[in-house]
């Protein structure tokens, strides 16, 4: 049961956090500063999150396949490939480790 409140608990968040957005005055919305902050920190979080799924297992520091993914996928954004192929690259660079150990 505490489950389904959670769930519960986490949609009505959801619901709230929607509709503060909402009631923002346009004017606060159409500041540079707002506008900036609002393209930056998703892509801070989510580079935060690939970090932290990337480098951390149980509270310590790891370095294995997927580093090397990522390196892969950083190498192929530095030429300018396209999405698909740098999701490809990261593919197949971890899976190459993983074979190889």
């Amino acid at each position: 049961m505490s489950v389904w409140i959670a769930i519960g608990a986490t949609a009505l968040g959801c619901y709230l956090v929607k509709l503060l957005g909402l009631s923002v005055p346009a004017g606060v919305l159409e500041r540079p500063l707002v506008q900036r902050l609002a393209a930056l920190l998703p892509v801070a979080l989510l580079a935060a999150l690939i970090a932290q799924q990337t480098f951390e297992d149980q509270m310590s520091l790891v370095l294995d396949a997927r580093a090397a993914g990522l390196g892969a996928a950083a190498v192929a954004l530095v030429l300018r490939a396209p999405f698909l192929v740098v999701v490809a690259a990261a593919v197949l660079v971890t899976a190459g480790v993983r074979a190889l150990t």
